[in-house]
């Protein structure tokens, strides 16, 4: 019995649960808007958001996969059972974060979590950590993405109100709320251009790292259905809880702010991944475009306390969940010490 194969196969099995949660923990995200503004029945838009979800992922597979290969670039992890076991920590660390604020109904990252657990698990396992790339791919986009989306809506925002401020307002809104149709499909794909990728990432670390691919190889196609299909019935199972707080809690939108944040947090992510190349955070991205629409209107119709409960979730989930991978990866190494 091929045991290597079997163990392998589980950690397989691990990432794909990884990429489950990360649909009905983020995946939401894209959709959100379009609920809080009425435009989309909630079923309608988890329904939208998990096909273009799953388009997005071969779409990204196609034009390169960038984002994942930023992944596979964060650490080398060691060859054989101690790359399989920081690649398993890894998960163990993001999937722990992504159940621990979903249940908390807090909008936090699943890519700085998954990126949080292989830097930790690496830390602990002795492994080289590409500091470089953590600082260019990941820190800063962290930190401009939402300030990007927050400026871009802003005057996207400003510029649709002097376009449309001498016309019916009632035939406006009916206007935008079928616009969004479209920015909510856009958003959808962009996430998984973005999300569907970090996944494929670590699937392919842990096959280099157990001598069944090298590096040098194209990303089998296998990995792409596996985690198109999991973050879109993951999107379809659980997206709720998360799009309740984006959709109504941070302001209260119409369908044209809705329809500015949707747009411009669609283009962040379409350029990040396949120009930057850099794996952001939707869940960033589109909180700082509903805050940009906002504060076009007026700086006090933002919810700034609730934007600030999200800010601090951001600012703990690359620790936290570096913190958790690299406990799993100790009571992975006491349980079997040959790793």
């Amino acid at each position: 019995m091929d045991w290597a194969l079997i163990i392998t196969a589980l950690v397989v099995i691990i990432a794909i649960g990884f990429d489950f949660t990360n649909g009905f923990h983020d995946a939401a995200n894209a959709i959100a808007t379009s609920v809080g503004t009425r435009a989309l029945a909630p079923a309608t838009a988890l329904g939208l958001a998990a096909i273009f979800n799953f388009v997005g992922a071969f779409i990204g597979y196609w034009l390169g996969s960038g984002v994942a290969k930023t992944i596979q670039s964060v650490t080398t992890p060691p060859s054989g059972y101690a790359g399989l076991a920081l690649v398993a920590a890894a998960l163990g660390g993001a999937i722990g974060w992504n159940l621990i604020t979903w249940r908390l109904g807090l909008p936090s990252s699943s890519t700085h979590a998954l990126i949080g657990g292989v830097v930790g698990a690496a830390i602990v396992a002795g492994t080289i950590v590409e500091w470089g790339t953590v600082w260019e791919k990941v820190i800063l986009p962290m930190v401009t993405s939402p300030f990007v989306g927050l400026i871009l809506a802003f005057l996207l925002m400003r510029l649709i109100v002097q376009i449309f401020r001498n016309k019916n307002p009632r035939n406006v809104g009916k206007g935008f709320r079928h616009a969004q149709s479209v920015s909510a499909c856009a958003m959808a794909m962009g996430h998984g251009m973005q999300d569907a990728q970090k996944t494929m990432g670590v699937i392919f670390l842990l096959l280099v790292s157990m001598g069944y691919a090298t590096a040098s190889e194209e990303m089998p196609v296998w990995i792409v259905f596996a985690c198109a299909g999991a973050i879109s019935i993951g999107t379809a199972v659980g997206g709720k809880r998360i799009m309740k707080t984006l959709g109504r809690r941070i302001i209260d939108l119409d369908p044209a702010r809705g329809f500015a944040a949707e747009s411009v947090s669609a283009g962040v992510l379409y350029t990040t991944a396949l120009v930057w190349e850099a794996p952001v955070s939707t869940t960033q991205v589109i909180t700082g475009g509903i805050m940009g629409a906002g504060v076009e209107k007026r700086v006090n119709s933002v919810r700034w306390s609730v934007g600030v409960n999200i800010l601090w979730a951001w600012g703990l989930t690359l620790p936290a969940a570096a913190a958790i991978a690299a406990l799993v990866y100790e009571l992975i190494a006491l349980l079997a010490p040959a790793f």
